[in-house]
């Protein structure tokens, strides 16, 4: 075999169609795009779906969904309730002197580690099983009320973040 004899699979080259070169044969006068309309004249834009909001303007943005009526709670544990003192009163004030929360926000108490000493404890939240544990050592695990009254949170976030 040589160069001069390689030639393209049969049926892989076919010749290019000529259309819109008058009225004779079937690529004539309209060429196959019908009569009038934006698709004869050749002046439909990128994306354009016949008047109906196009799908880039119909798909959401932003990844996810924040909802902006959120509580953000600041999670503590028992086993670090543990480091103070026996009979000790535990509140928001207290968490924050020994840098175990944040300056602004609220509290919950949950669950995990163990809890061995009678604790009065005032947060925000607590989980079932850290309620459960501080009384079962003898403690109480006080709820405060939000800032915000019976209603919800107000739509930044957290009432206390703005403080």
């Amino acid at each position: 075999m040589h160069i001069h004899d390689l030639k393209p699979a049969k049926g892989s080259n076919t010749k290019r169609k000529r259309v819109a070169r008058g009225i004779g044969g079937k690529g004539g006068k309209t060429a196959g795009r019908g009569q009038k309309g934006q698709h004869a004249r050749g002046t439909v834009k990128p994306g354009f779906e016949g008047g109906q909001t196009p799908i880039h303007r119909r798909t959401p943005k932003a990844k996810g969904f924040n909802n902006p009526f959120r509580i953000e709670y600041q999670a503590i544990n028992l086993d670090a309730l543990e480091q103070f003192d026996a009979g000790a009163v535990i509140d928001l004030e207290t968490l924050r002197a020994n840098g175990l929360v944040h300056k602004h926000g609220f509290v919950k108490v949950l669950g995990r580690g163990e809890l061995t000493k009678s604790l009065t404890v005032h947060a925000h939240g607590f989980s079932a099983s850290a309620k459960a544990a501080i009384i079962v050592a003898g403690g109480r695990a006080e709820t405060l009320p939000p800032p915000f009254g019976g209603r919800r949170p107000p739509a930044k976030g957290n009432a206390l973040t703005n403080r």
